[in-house]
């Protein structure tokens, strides 16, 4: 396929079945591979869709600075269309971001400024809204801003419902709020049965990507009340789902995508039929500093499986 302009090679990824990871032979699993996206991502989806709509409401025009704060994907994907779009970029990130976050950063020409590791994504914030308002620029605003939802309603969704045109269950990430909502929306329009499960990170566990809301902070483009349940994973789980993403299927998947896939699982031996769409958020390229995939393989712990929760 032809394209003219690198942000038209965004969206239509691919939609894989996980023919050999489901535990019941009556519900088929399959995963949006979202780190086919040109950074990698599916984050280049709400940066492209909140530009655009930034620019037709004038609140851009080029040679104009973006600012945002981000503790990876969302960086990048602002990094990349700000290159191309001719947007100066400034990313406002915590310390504790993986290594690569920052080279890539580096690579698209980003500037960057640090808080600490305590101050987190909330400390970021306010210093990219400071920093705006100062030099008077825009924010995009990835946790407030509507069109990262409307992003996933209008493609997201679409894309899947195209592919899949029965969905009983949706698992995605619980980071922005912004995927569960819109791609939720659109696929209970077609199917009021299809249930929308968050992942996130249980209580003191960090999974890149993923946000606990149990740190005080709501993204206000999240509506708690329109999920039909969330999963609390821990990190060994994780880590143990994306090895096994990798062993069995060849999917190089990142550290949400094996958070997941663990959460899907766990679904699919809860129904006797039916499919079950998970959103791979991105690919296992930015972590591979973890040494996620060439590690000995993780004990099973009894006591970790109760920190699984389950809310219908």
């Amino acid at each position: 396929m032809h394209h003219r302009h690198i942000l038209h090679t965004i969206g239509a990824t691919p939609m894989l079945e996980l023919k050999r990871l489901s535990p019941n032979p009556g519900v088929r699993l399959f995963a949006k591979l979202e780190g086919w996206n040109p950074t990698g991502s599916i984050k280049d989806r709400i940066v492209k869709h909140m530009i655009q709509h930034a620019e037709r409401d004038g609140l851009l025009v080029p040679g104009d600075t973006v600012y945002e704060a981000s503790t990876g994907n969302t960086g990048i994907a602002l990094a990349m269309v700000g290159r191309a779009m001719g947007y100066g970029v400034h990313i406002v990130m915590p310390r504790n971001v993986y290594p690569e976050i920052p080279r890539a950063l580096a690579v698209y020409g980003a500037d960057v400024t640090w808080v600490t590791t305590e101050e987190g994504v909330t400390g970021a914030m306010a210093l990219a809204r400071e920093m705006a308002a100062r030099q008077r620029s825009f924010m995009l605003d990835q946790f407030c801003n509507p069109h990262n939802a409307r992003a996933h309603y209008v493609w997201t969704g679409a894309e899947i419902l195209a592919d899949v045109p029965e969905v009983d269950v949706l698992v995605a990430g619980l980071g922005t709020g912004g995927t569960l909502m819109g791609t939720g929306q659109r696929l209970k329009e077609a199917n009021p049965r299809t249930k929308v499960i968050a992942v996130e990170p249980h209580p003191g566990n960090a999974l890149q990507g993923l946000k606990s809301l149990a740190d005080g902070f709501i993204p206000p483009i999240l509506d708690l009340g329109f999920l039909d349940g969330k999963i609390l994973v821990r990190s060994g789980h994780a880590f143990r789902a994306a090895r096994l993403l990798m062993q069995r299927e060849g999917v190089f998947g990142g550290i949400s995508a094996g958070a997941v896939l663990h959460a899907g699982l766990k679904f699919a031996e809860r129904m006797d039929k039916g499919a079950i769409v998970m959103v791979f958020a991105d690919s296992g390229w930015k972590y591979l500093e973890t040494n996620l995939w060439s590690a000995p393989p993780l004990g099973e712990d009894d006591e970790e499986n109760l920190d699984d929760i389950i809310w219908w």
